[in-house]
């Protein structure tokens, strides 16, 4: 359930619960327990939705037989497009419902690169394509089903290759959308042939606010399984109960903040476990946890509203994934990365053998105009700098981290580049076992205690500052990235792409809440 809703979110989904169940119809898609429907494609069945109603959809694998593009967002072709408010869009089963970006005629989820469609050409490149797309259309949920094989292409990061996309308007710097359910969702690729093909988000929301996402899973992206970005300190979503694998980062949120919980999720075997940042892209930045209007969490007690708790980070070290952009700058081994964030909370998790880092928090370096919220030539000339403030890590059980054993490595990992900014509190991390937990610098947790506000000076941390630049490939000068300890691990050879897990669990009664139909003969 949501912490609280903005207003206008509030009134949309009470307009919603006010409108009489009996108005609302259920069109069913392909067969279900020998009964069919009266539609074979999904997207037909959307097209005949009016708002409100139900689309049930029966096992089968549903290929993309045509091309959308939503008014006003000619840029992001998709496979199935929804613009209708309040529809309900939900597969009979988690595993065996597929919607598959691959070519008709083809196995489900096929790896060749004969059954991979690579959406439309314009300007001799293909331009990807995108899965489930939702089109400012507030309270439209999507549940219950698996999402394949959407790929990228010539459009660039963020266009296209995205899985289930509620989409607010990318790159408008407003919100659009508003209210959104994702539960019991696979989504994953099995192709890879390249980074400009490859696919990129699993589950993803831009310039969006309100909404759940939970039991849901991703993996084999070259930018993050999960993503929520630009949606500045509005963005009231809850993320519960997912699990991310095999893709450059497991999360990904670029200018996301204000009410933002993730909990009781799991991150493993990854480049990058988790991240979130402050930038210039997804605009507006930075990325700002704290309540808005100045108010105090429910969970924190603090004036921090962004909260990462009760979550399992765990052998993110594989360097051998899909990754491009930024995304491939995340240091391997590194379980979660807080990167420019402000203002943010990570409480009560567990880290275990990510053989870089368990946590790091630090700046974000960036390039040019616009800089907002940040320091427009804070390490020289076109430089864009997204110092790190205010975080507070607190109560994390720590244990195997490090192992990689470069200086810095261990369980934390502290730099700030600006001076007078609120301080971050780093307290009651401990080490699986007992014991305090293994910090850089070694003594923070005396230091730096409690976010009171108070300003802090600037922490450069000469030791750890190098060794992330080495692992991250980046350089602040024209030369190749300091490695003073030697190097990190990179890949080798073309990403494996792994298959789901198996028995991924399905909605227990997919007939919940669904007016009476032939597939749901008695409402429940």
């Amino acid at each position: 359930m949501l912490r609280r809703l903005t207003p206008f979110a509030a009134f949309a989904a009470l307009v919603l619960v006010l409108v009489p169940a009996a108005s609302a119809r259920v069109l069913l898609v392909g067969t279900y327990h020998g009964t069919r429907g009266s539609f074979s494609s999904i997207q037909a069945a959307v097209d005949a939705a009016k708002p409100g109603d139900w689309i049930l959809i029966g096992p089968g694998d549903y290929k993309t037989s045509s091309i959308r593009t939503p008014r006003g967002g000619g840029q992001f072709p998709a496979g199935i497009l929804i613009s209708k408010p309040g529809l309900h869009l939900r597969g009979m089963n988690r595993n065996r419902v597929i919607v598959d970006g691959t070519r008709p005629g083809s196995s489900a989820c096929s790896r060749k690169r004969a059954a991979q469609n690579f959406g439309p050409r314009r300007k001799k490149q293909t331009e990807g394509l995108n899965g489930i797309m939702v089109w400012k259309a507030d309270n439209v949920a999507v549940q219950n089903l698996t999402v394949c094989n959407f790929l990228g292409g010539s459009g660039g990061d963020g266009v296209t290759g995205n899985e289930v996309w509620w989409n607010g308007g990318s790159g408008s710097g407003k919100i659009g959308g508003w209210g959104f359910s994702g539960s019991y969702l696979n989504t994953t690729n099995t192709f890879f042939k390249g980074e400009r093909t490859a696919a990129r988000y699993g589950i993803f929301a831009s310039n969006w606010s309100g909404g759940t996402w939970t039991q849901d899973y991703a993996s084999n992206f070259n930018d993050s399984g999960f993503y929520i970005g630009a949606c500045r300190q509005i963005c009231d979503n809850t993320v519960n109960h997912v699990w991310a694998q095999y893709s450059a980062l497991g999360y990904s949120g670029s200018n996301s903040g204000g009410r933002l919980v993730i909990e009781n999720s799991q991150f493993d075997h990854n480049k990058d476990g988790f991240d979130t940042n402050s930038q210039n892209g997804d605009n507006p930045p930075p990325q700002n946890g704290a309540c808005p209007h100045n108010g105090i969490s429910p969970i924190t007690h603090t004036h921090s509203c962004w909260v990462f708790m009760n979550n399992y980070v765990h052998d993110n070290n594989n360097p051998n994934v899909p990754q491009v952009g930024a995304a491939a700058s995340g240091p391997v081994g590194t379980g979660m990365s807080v990167s420019g964030g402000r203002n943010d909370t990570i409480m009560n998790n567990r880290f275990v053998r990510n053989d870089a880092w368990g946590l790091i928090v630090l700046p974000y370096v960036d390039s040019g105009k616009p800089c907002r919220g940040g320091t427009l030539g804070g390490l020289g000339p076109g430089t864009c700098l997204y110092d790190d403030w205010g975080d507070a890590v607190v109560g994390n059980t720590f244990s195997g981290n490090g192992t990689y054993g470069h200086p810095s490595n261990g369980d934390i990992a502290w730099l700030n580049l600006e001076g007078g900014h609120p301080t971050p509190c780093f307290s009651a991390n401990t080490e699986l076992g007992g014991g305090p937990a293994v910090t850089s610098p070694s003594d923070i947790e005396r230091t730096h205690p409690a976010c009171d506000g108070s300003s802090t000076a600037a922490n450069q941390n000469l030791t750890f500052l190098p060794e992330v630049l080495c692992n991250s490939g980046i350089s602040l000068t024209s030369g190749p990235p300091p490695c003073p300890s030697g190097r990190y691990p990179r890949a080798h050879g073309a990403p494996p792409m792994r298959q789901l897990p198996r028995h991924l669990p399905s909605m227990p009664n997919p007939c919940t809440g669904v007016p009476a139909n032939p597939w749901c003969p008695a409402r429940r």
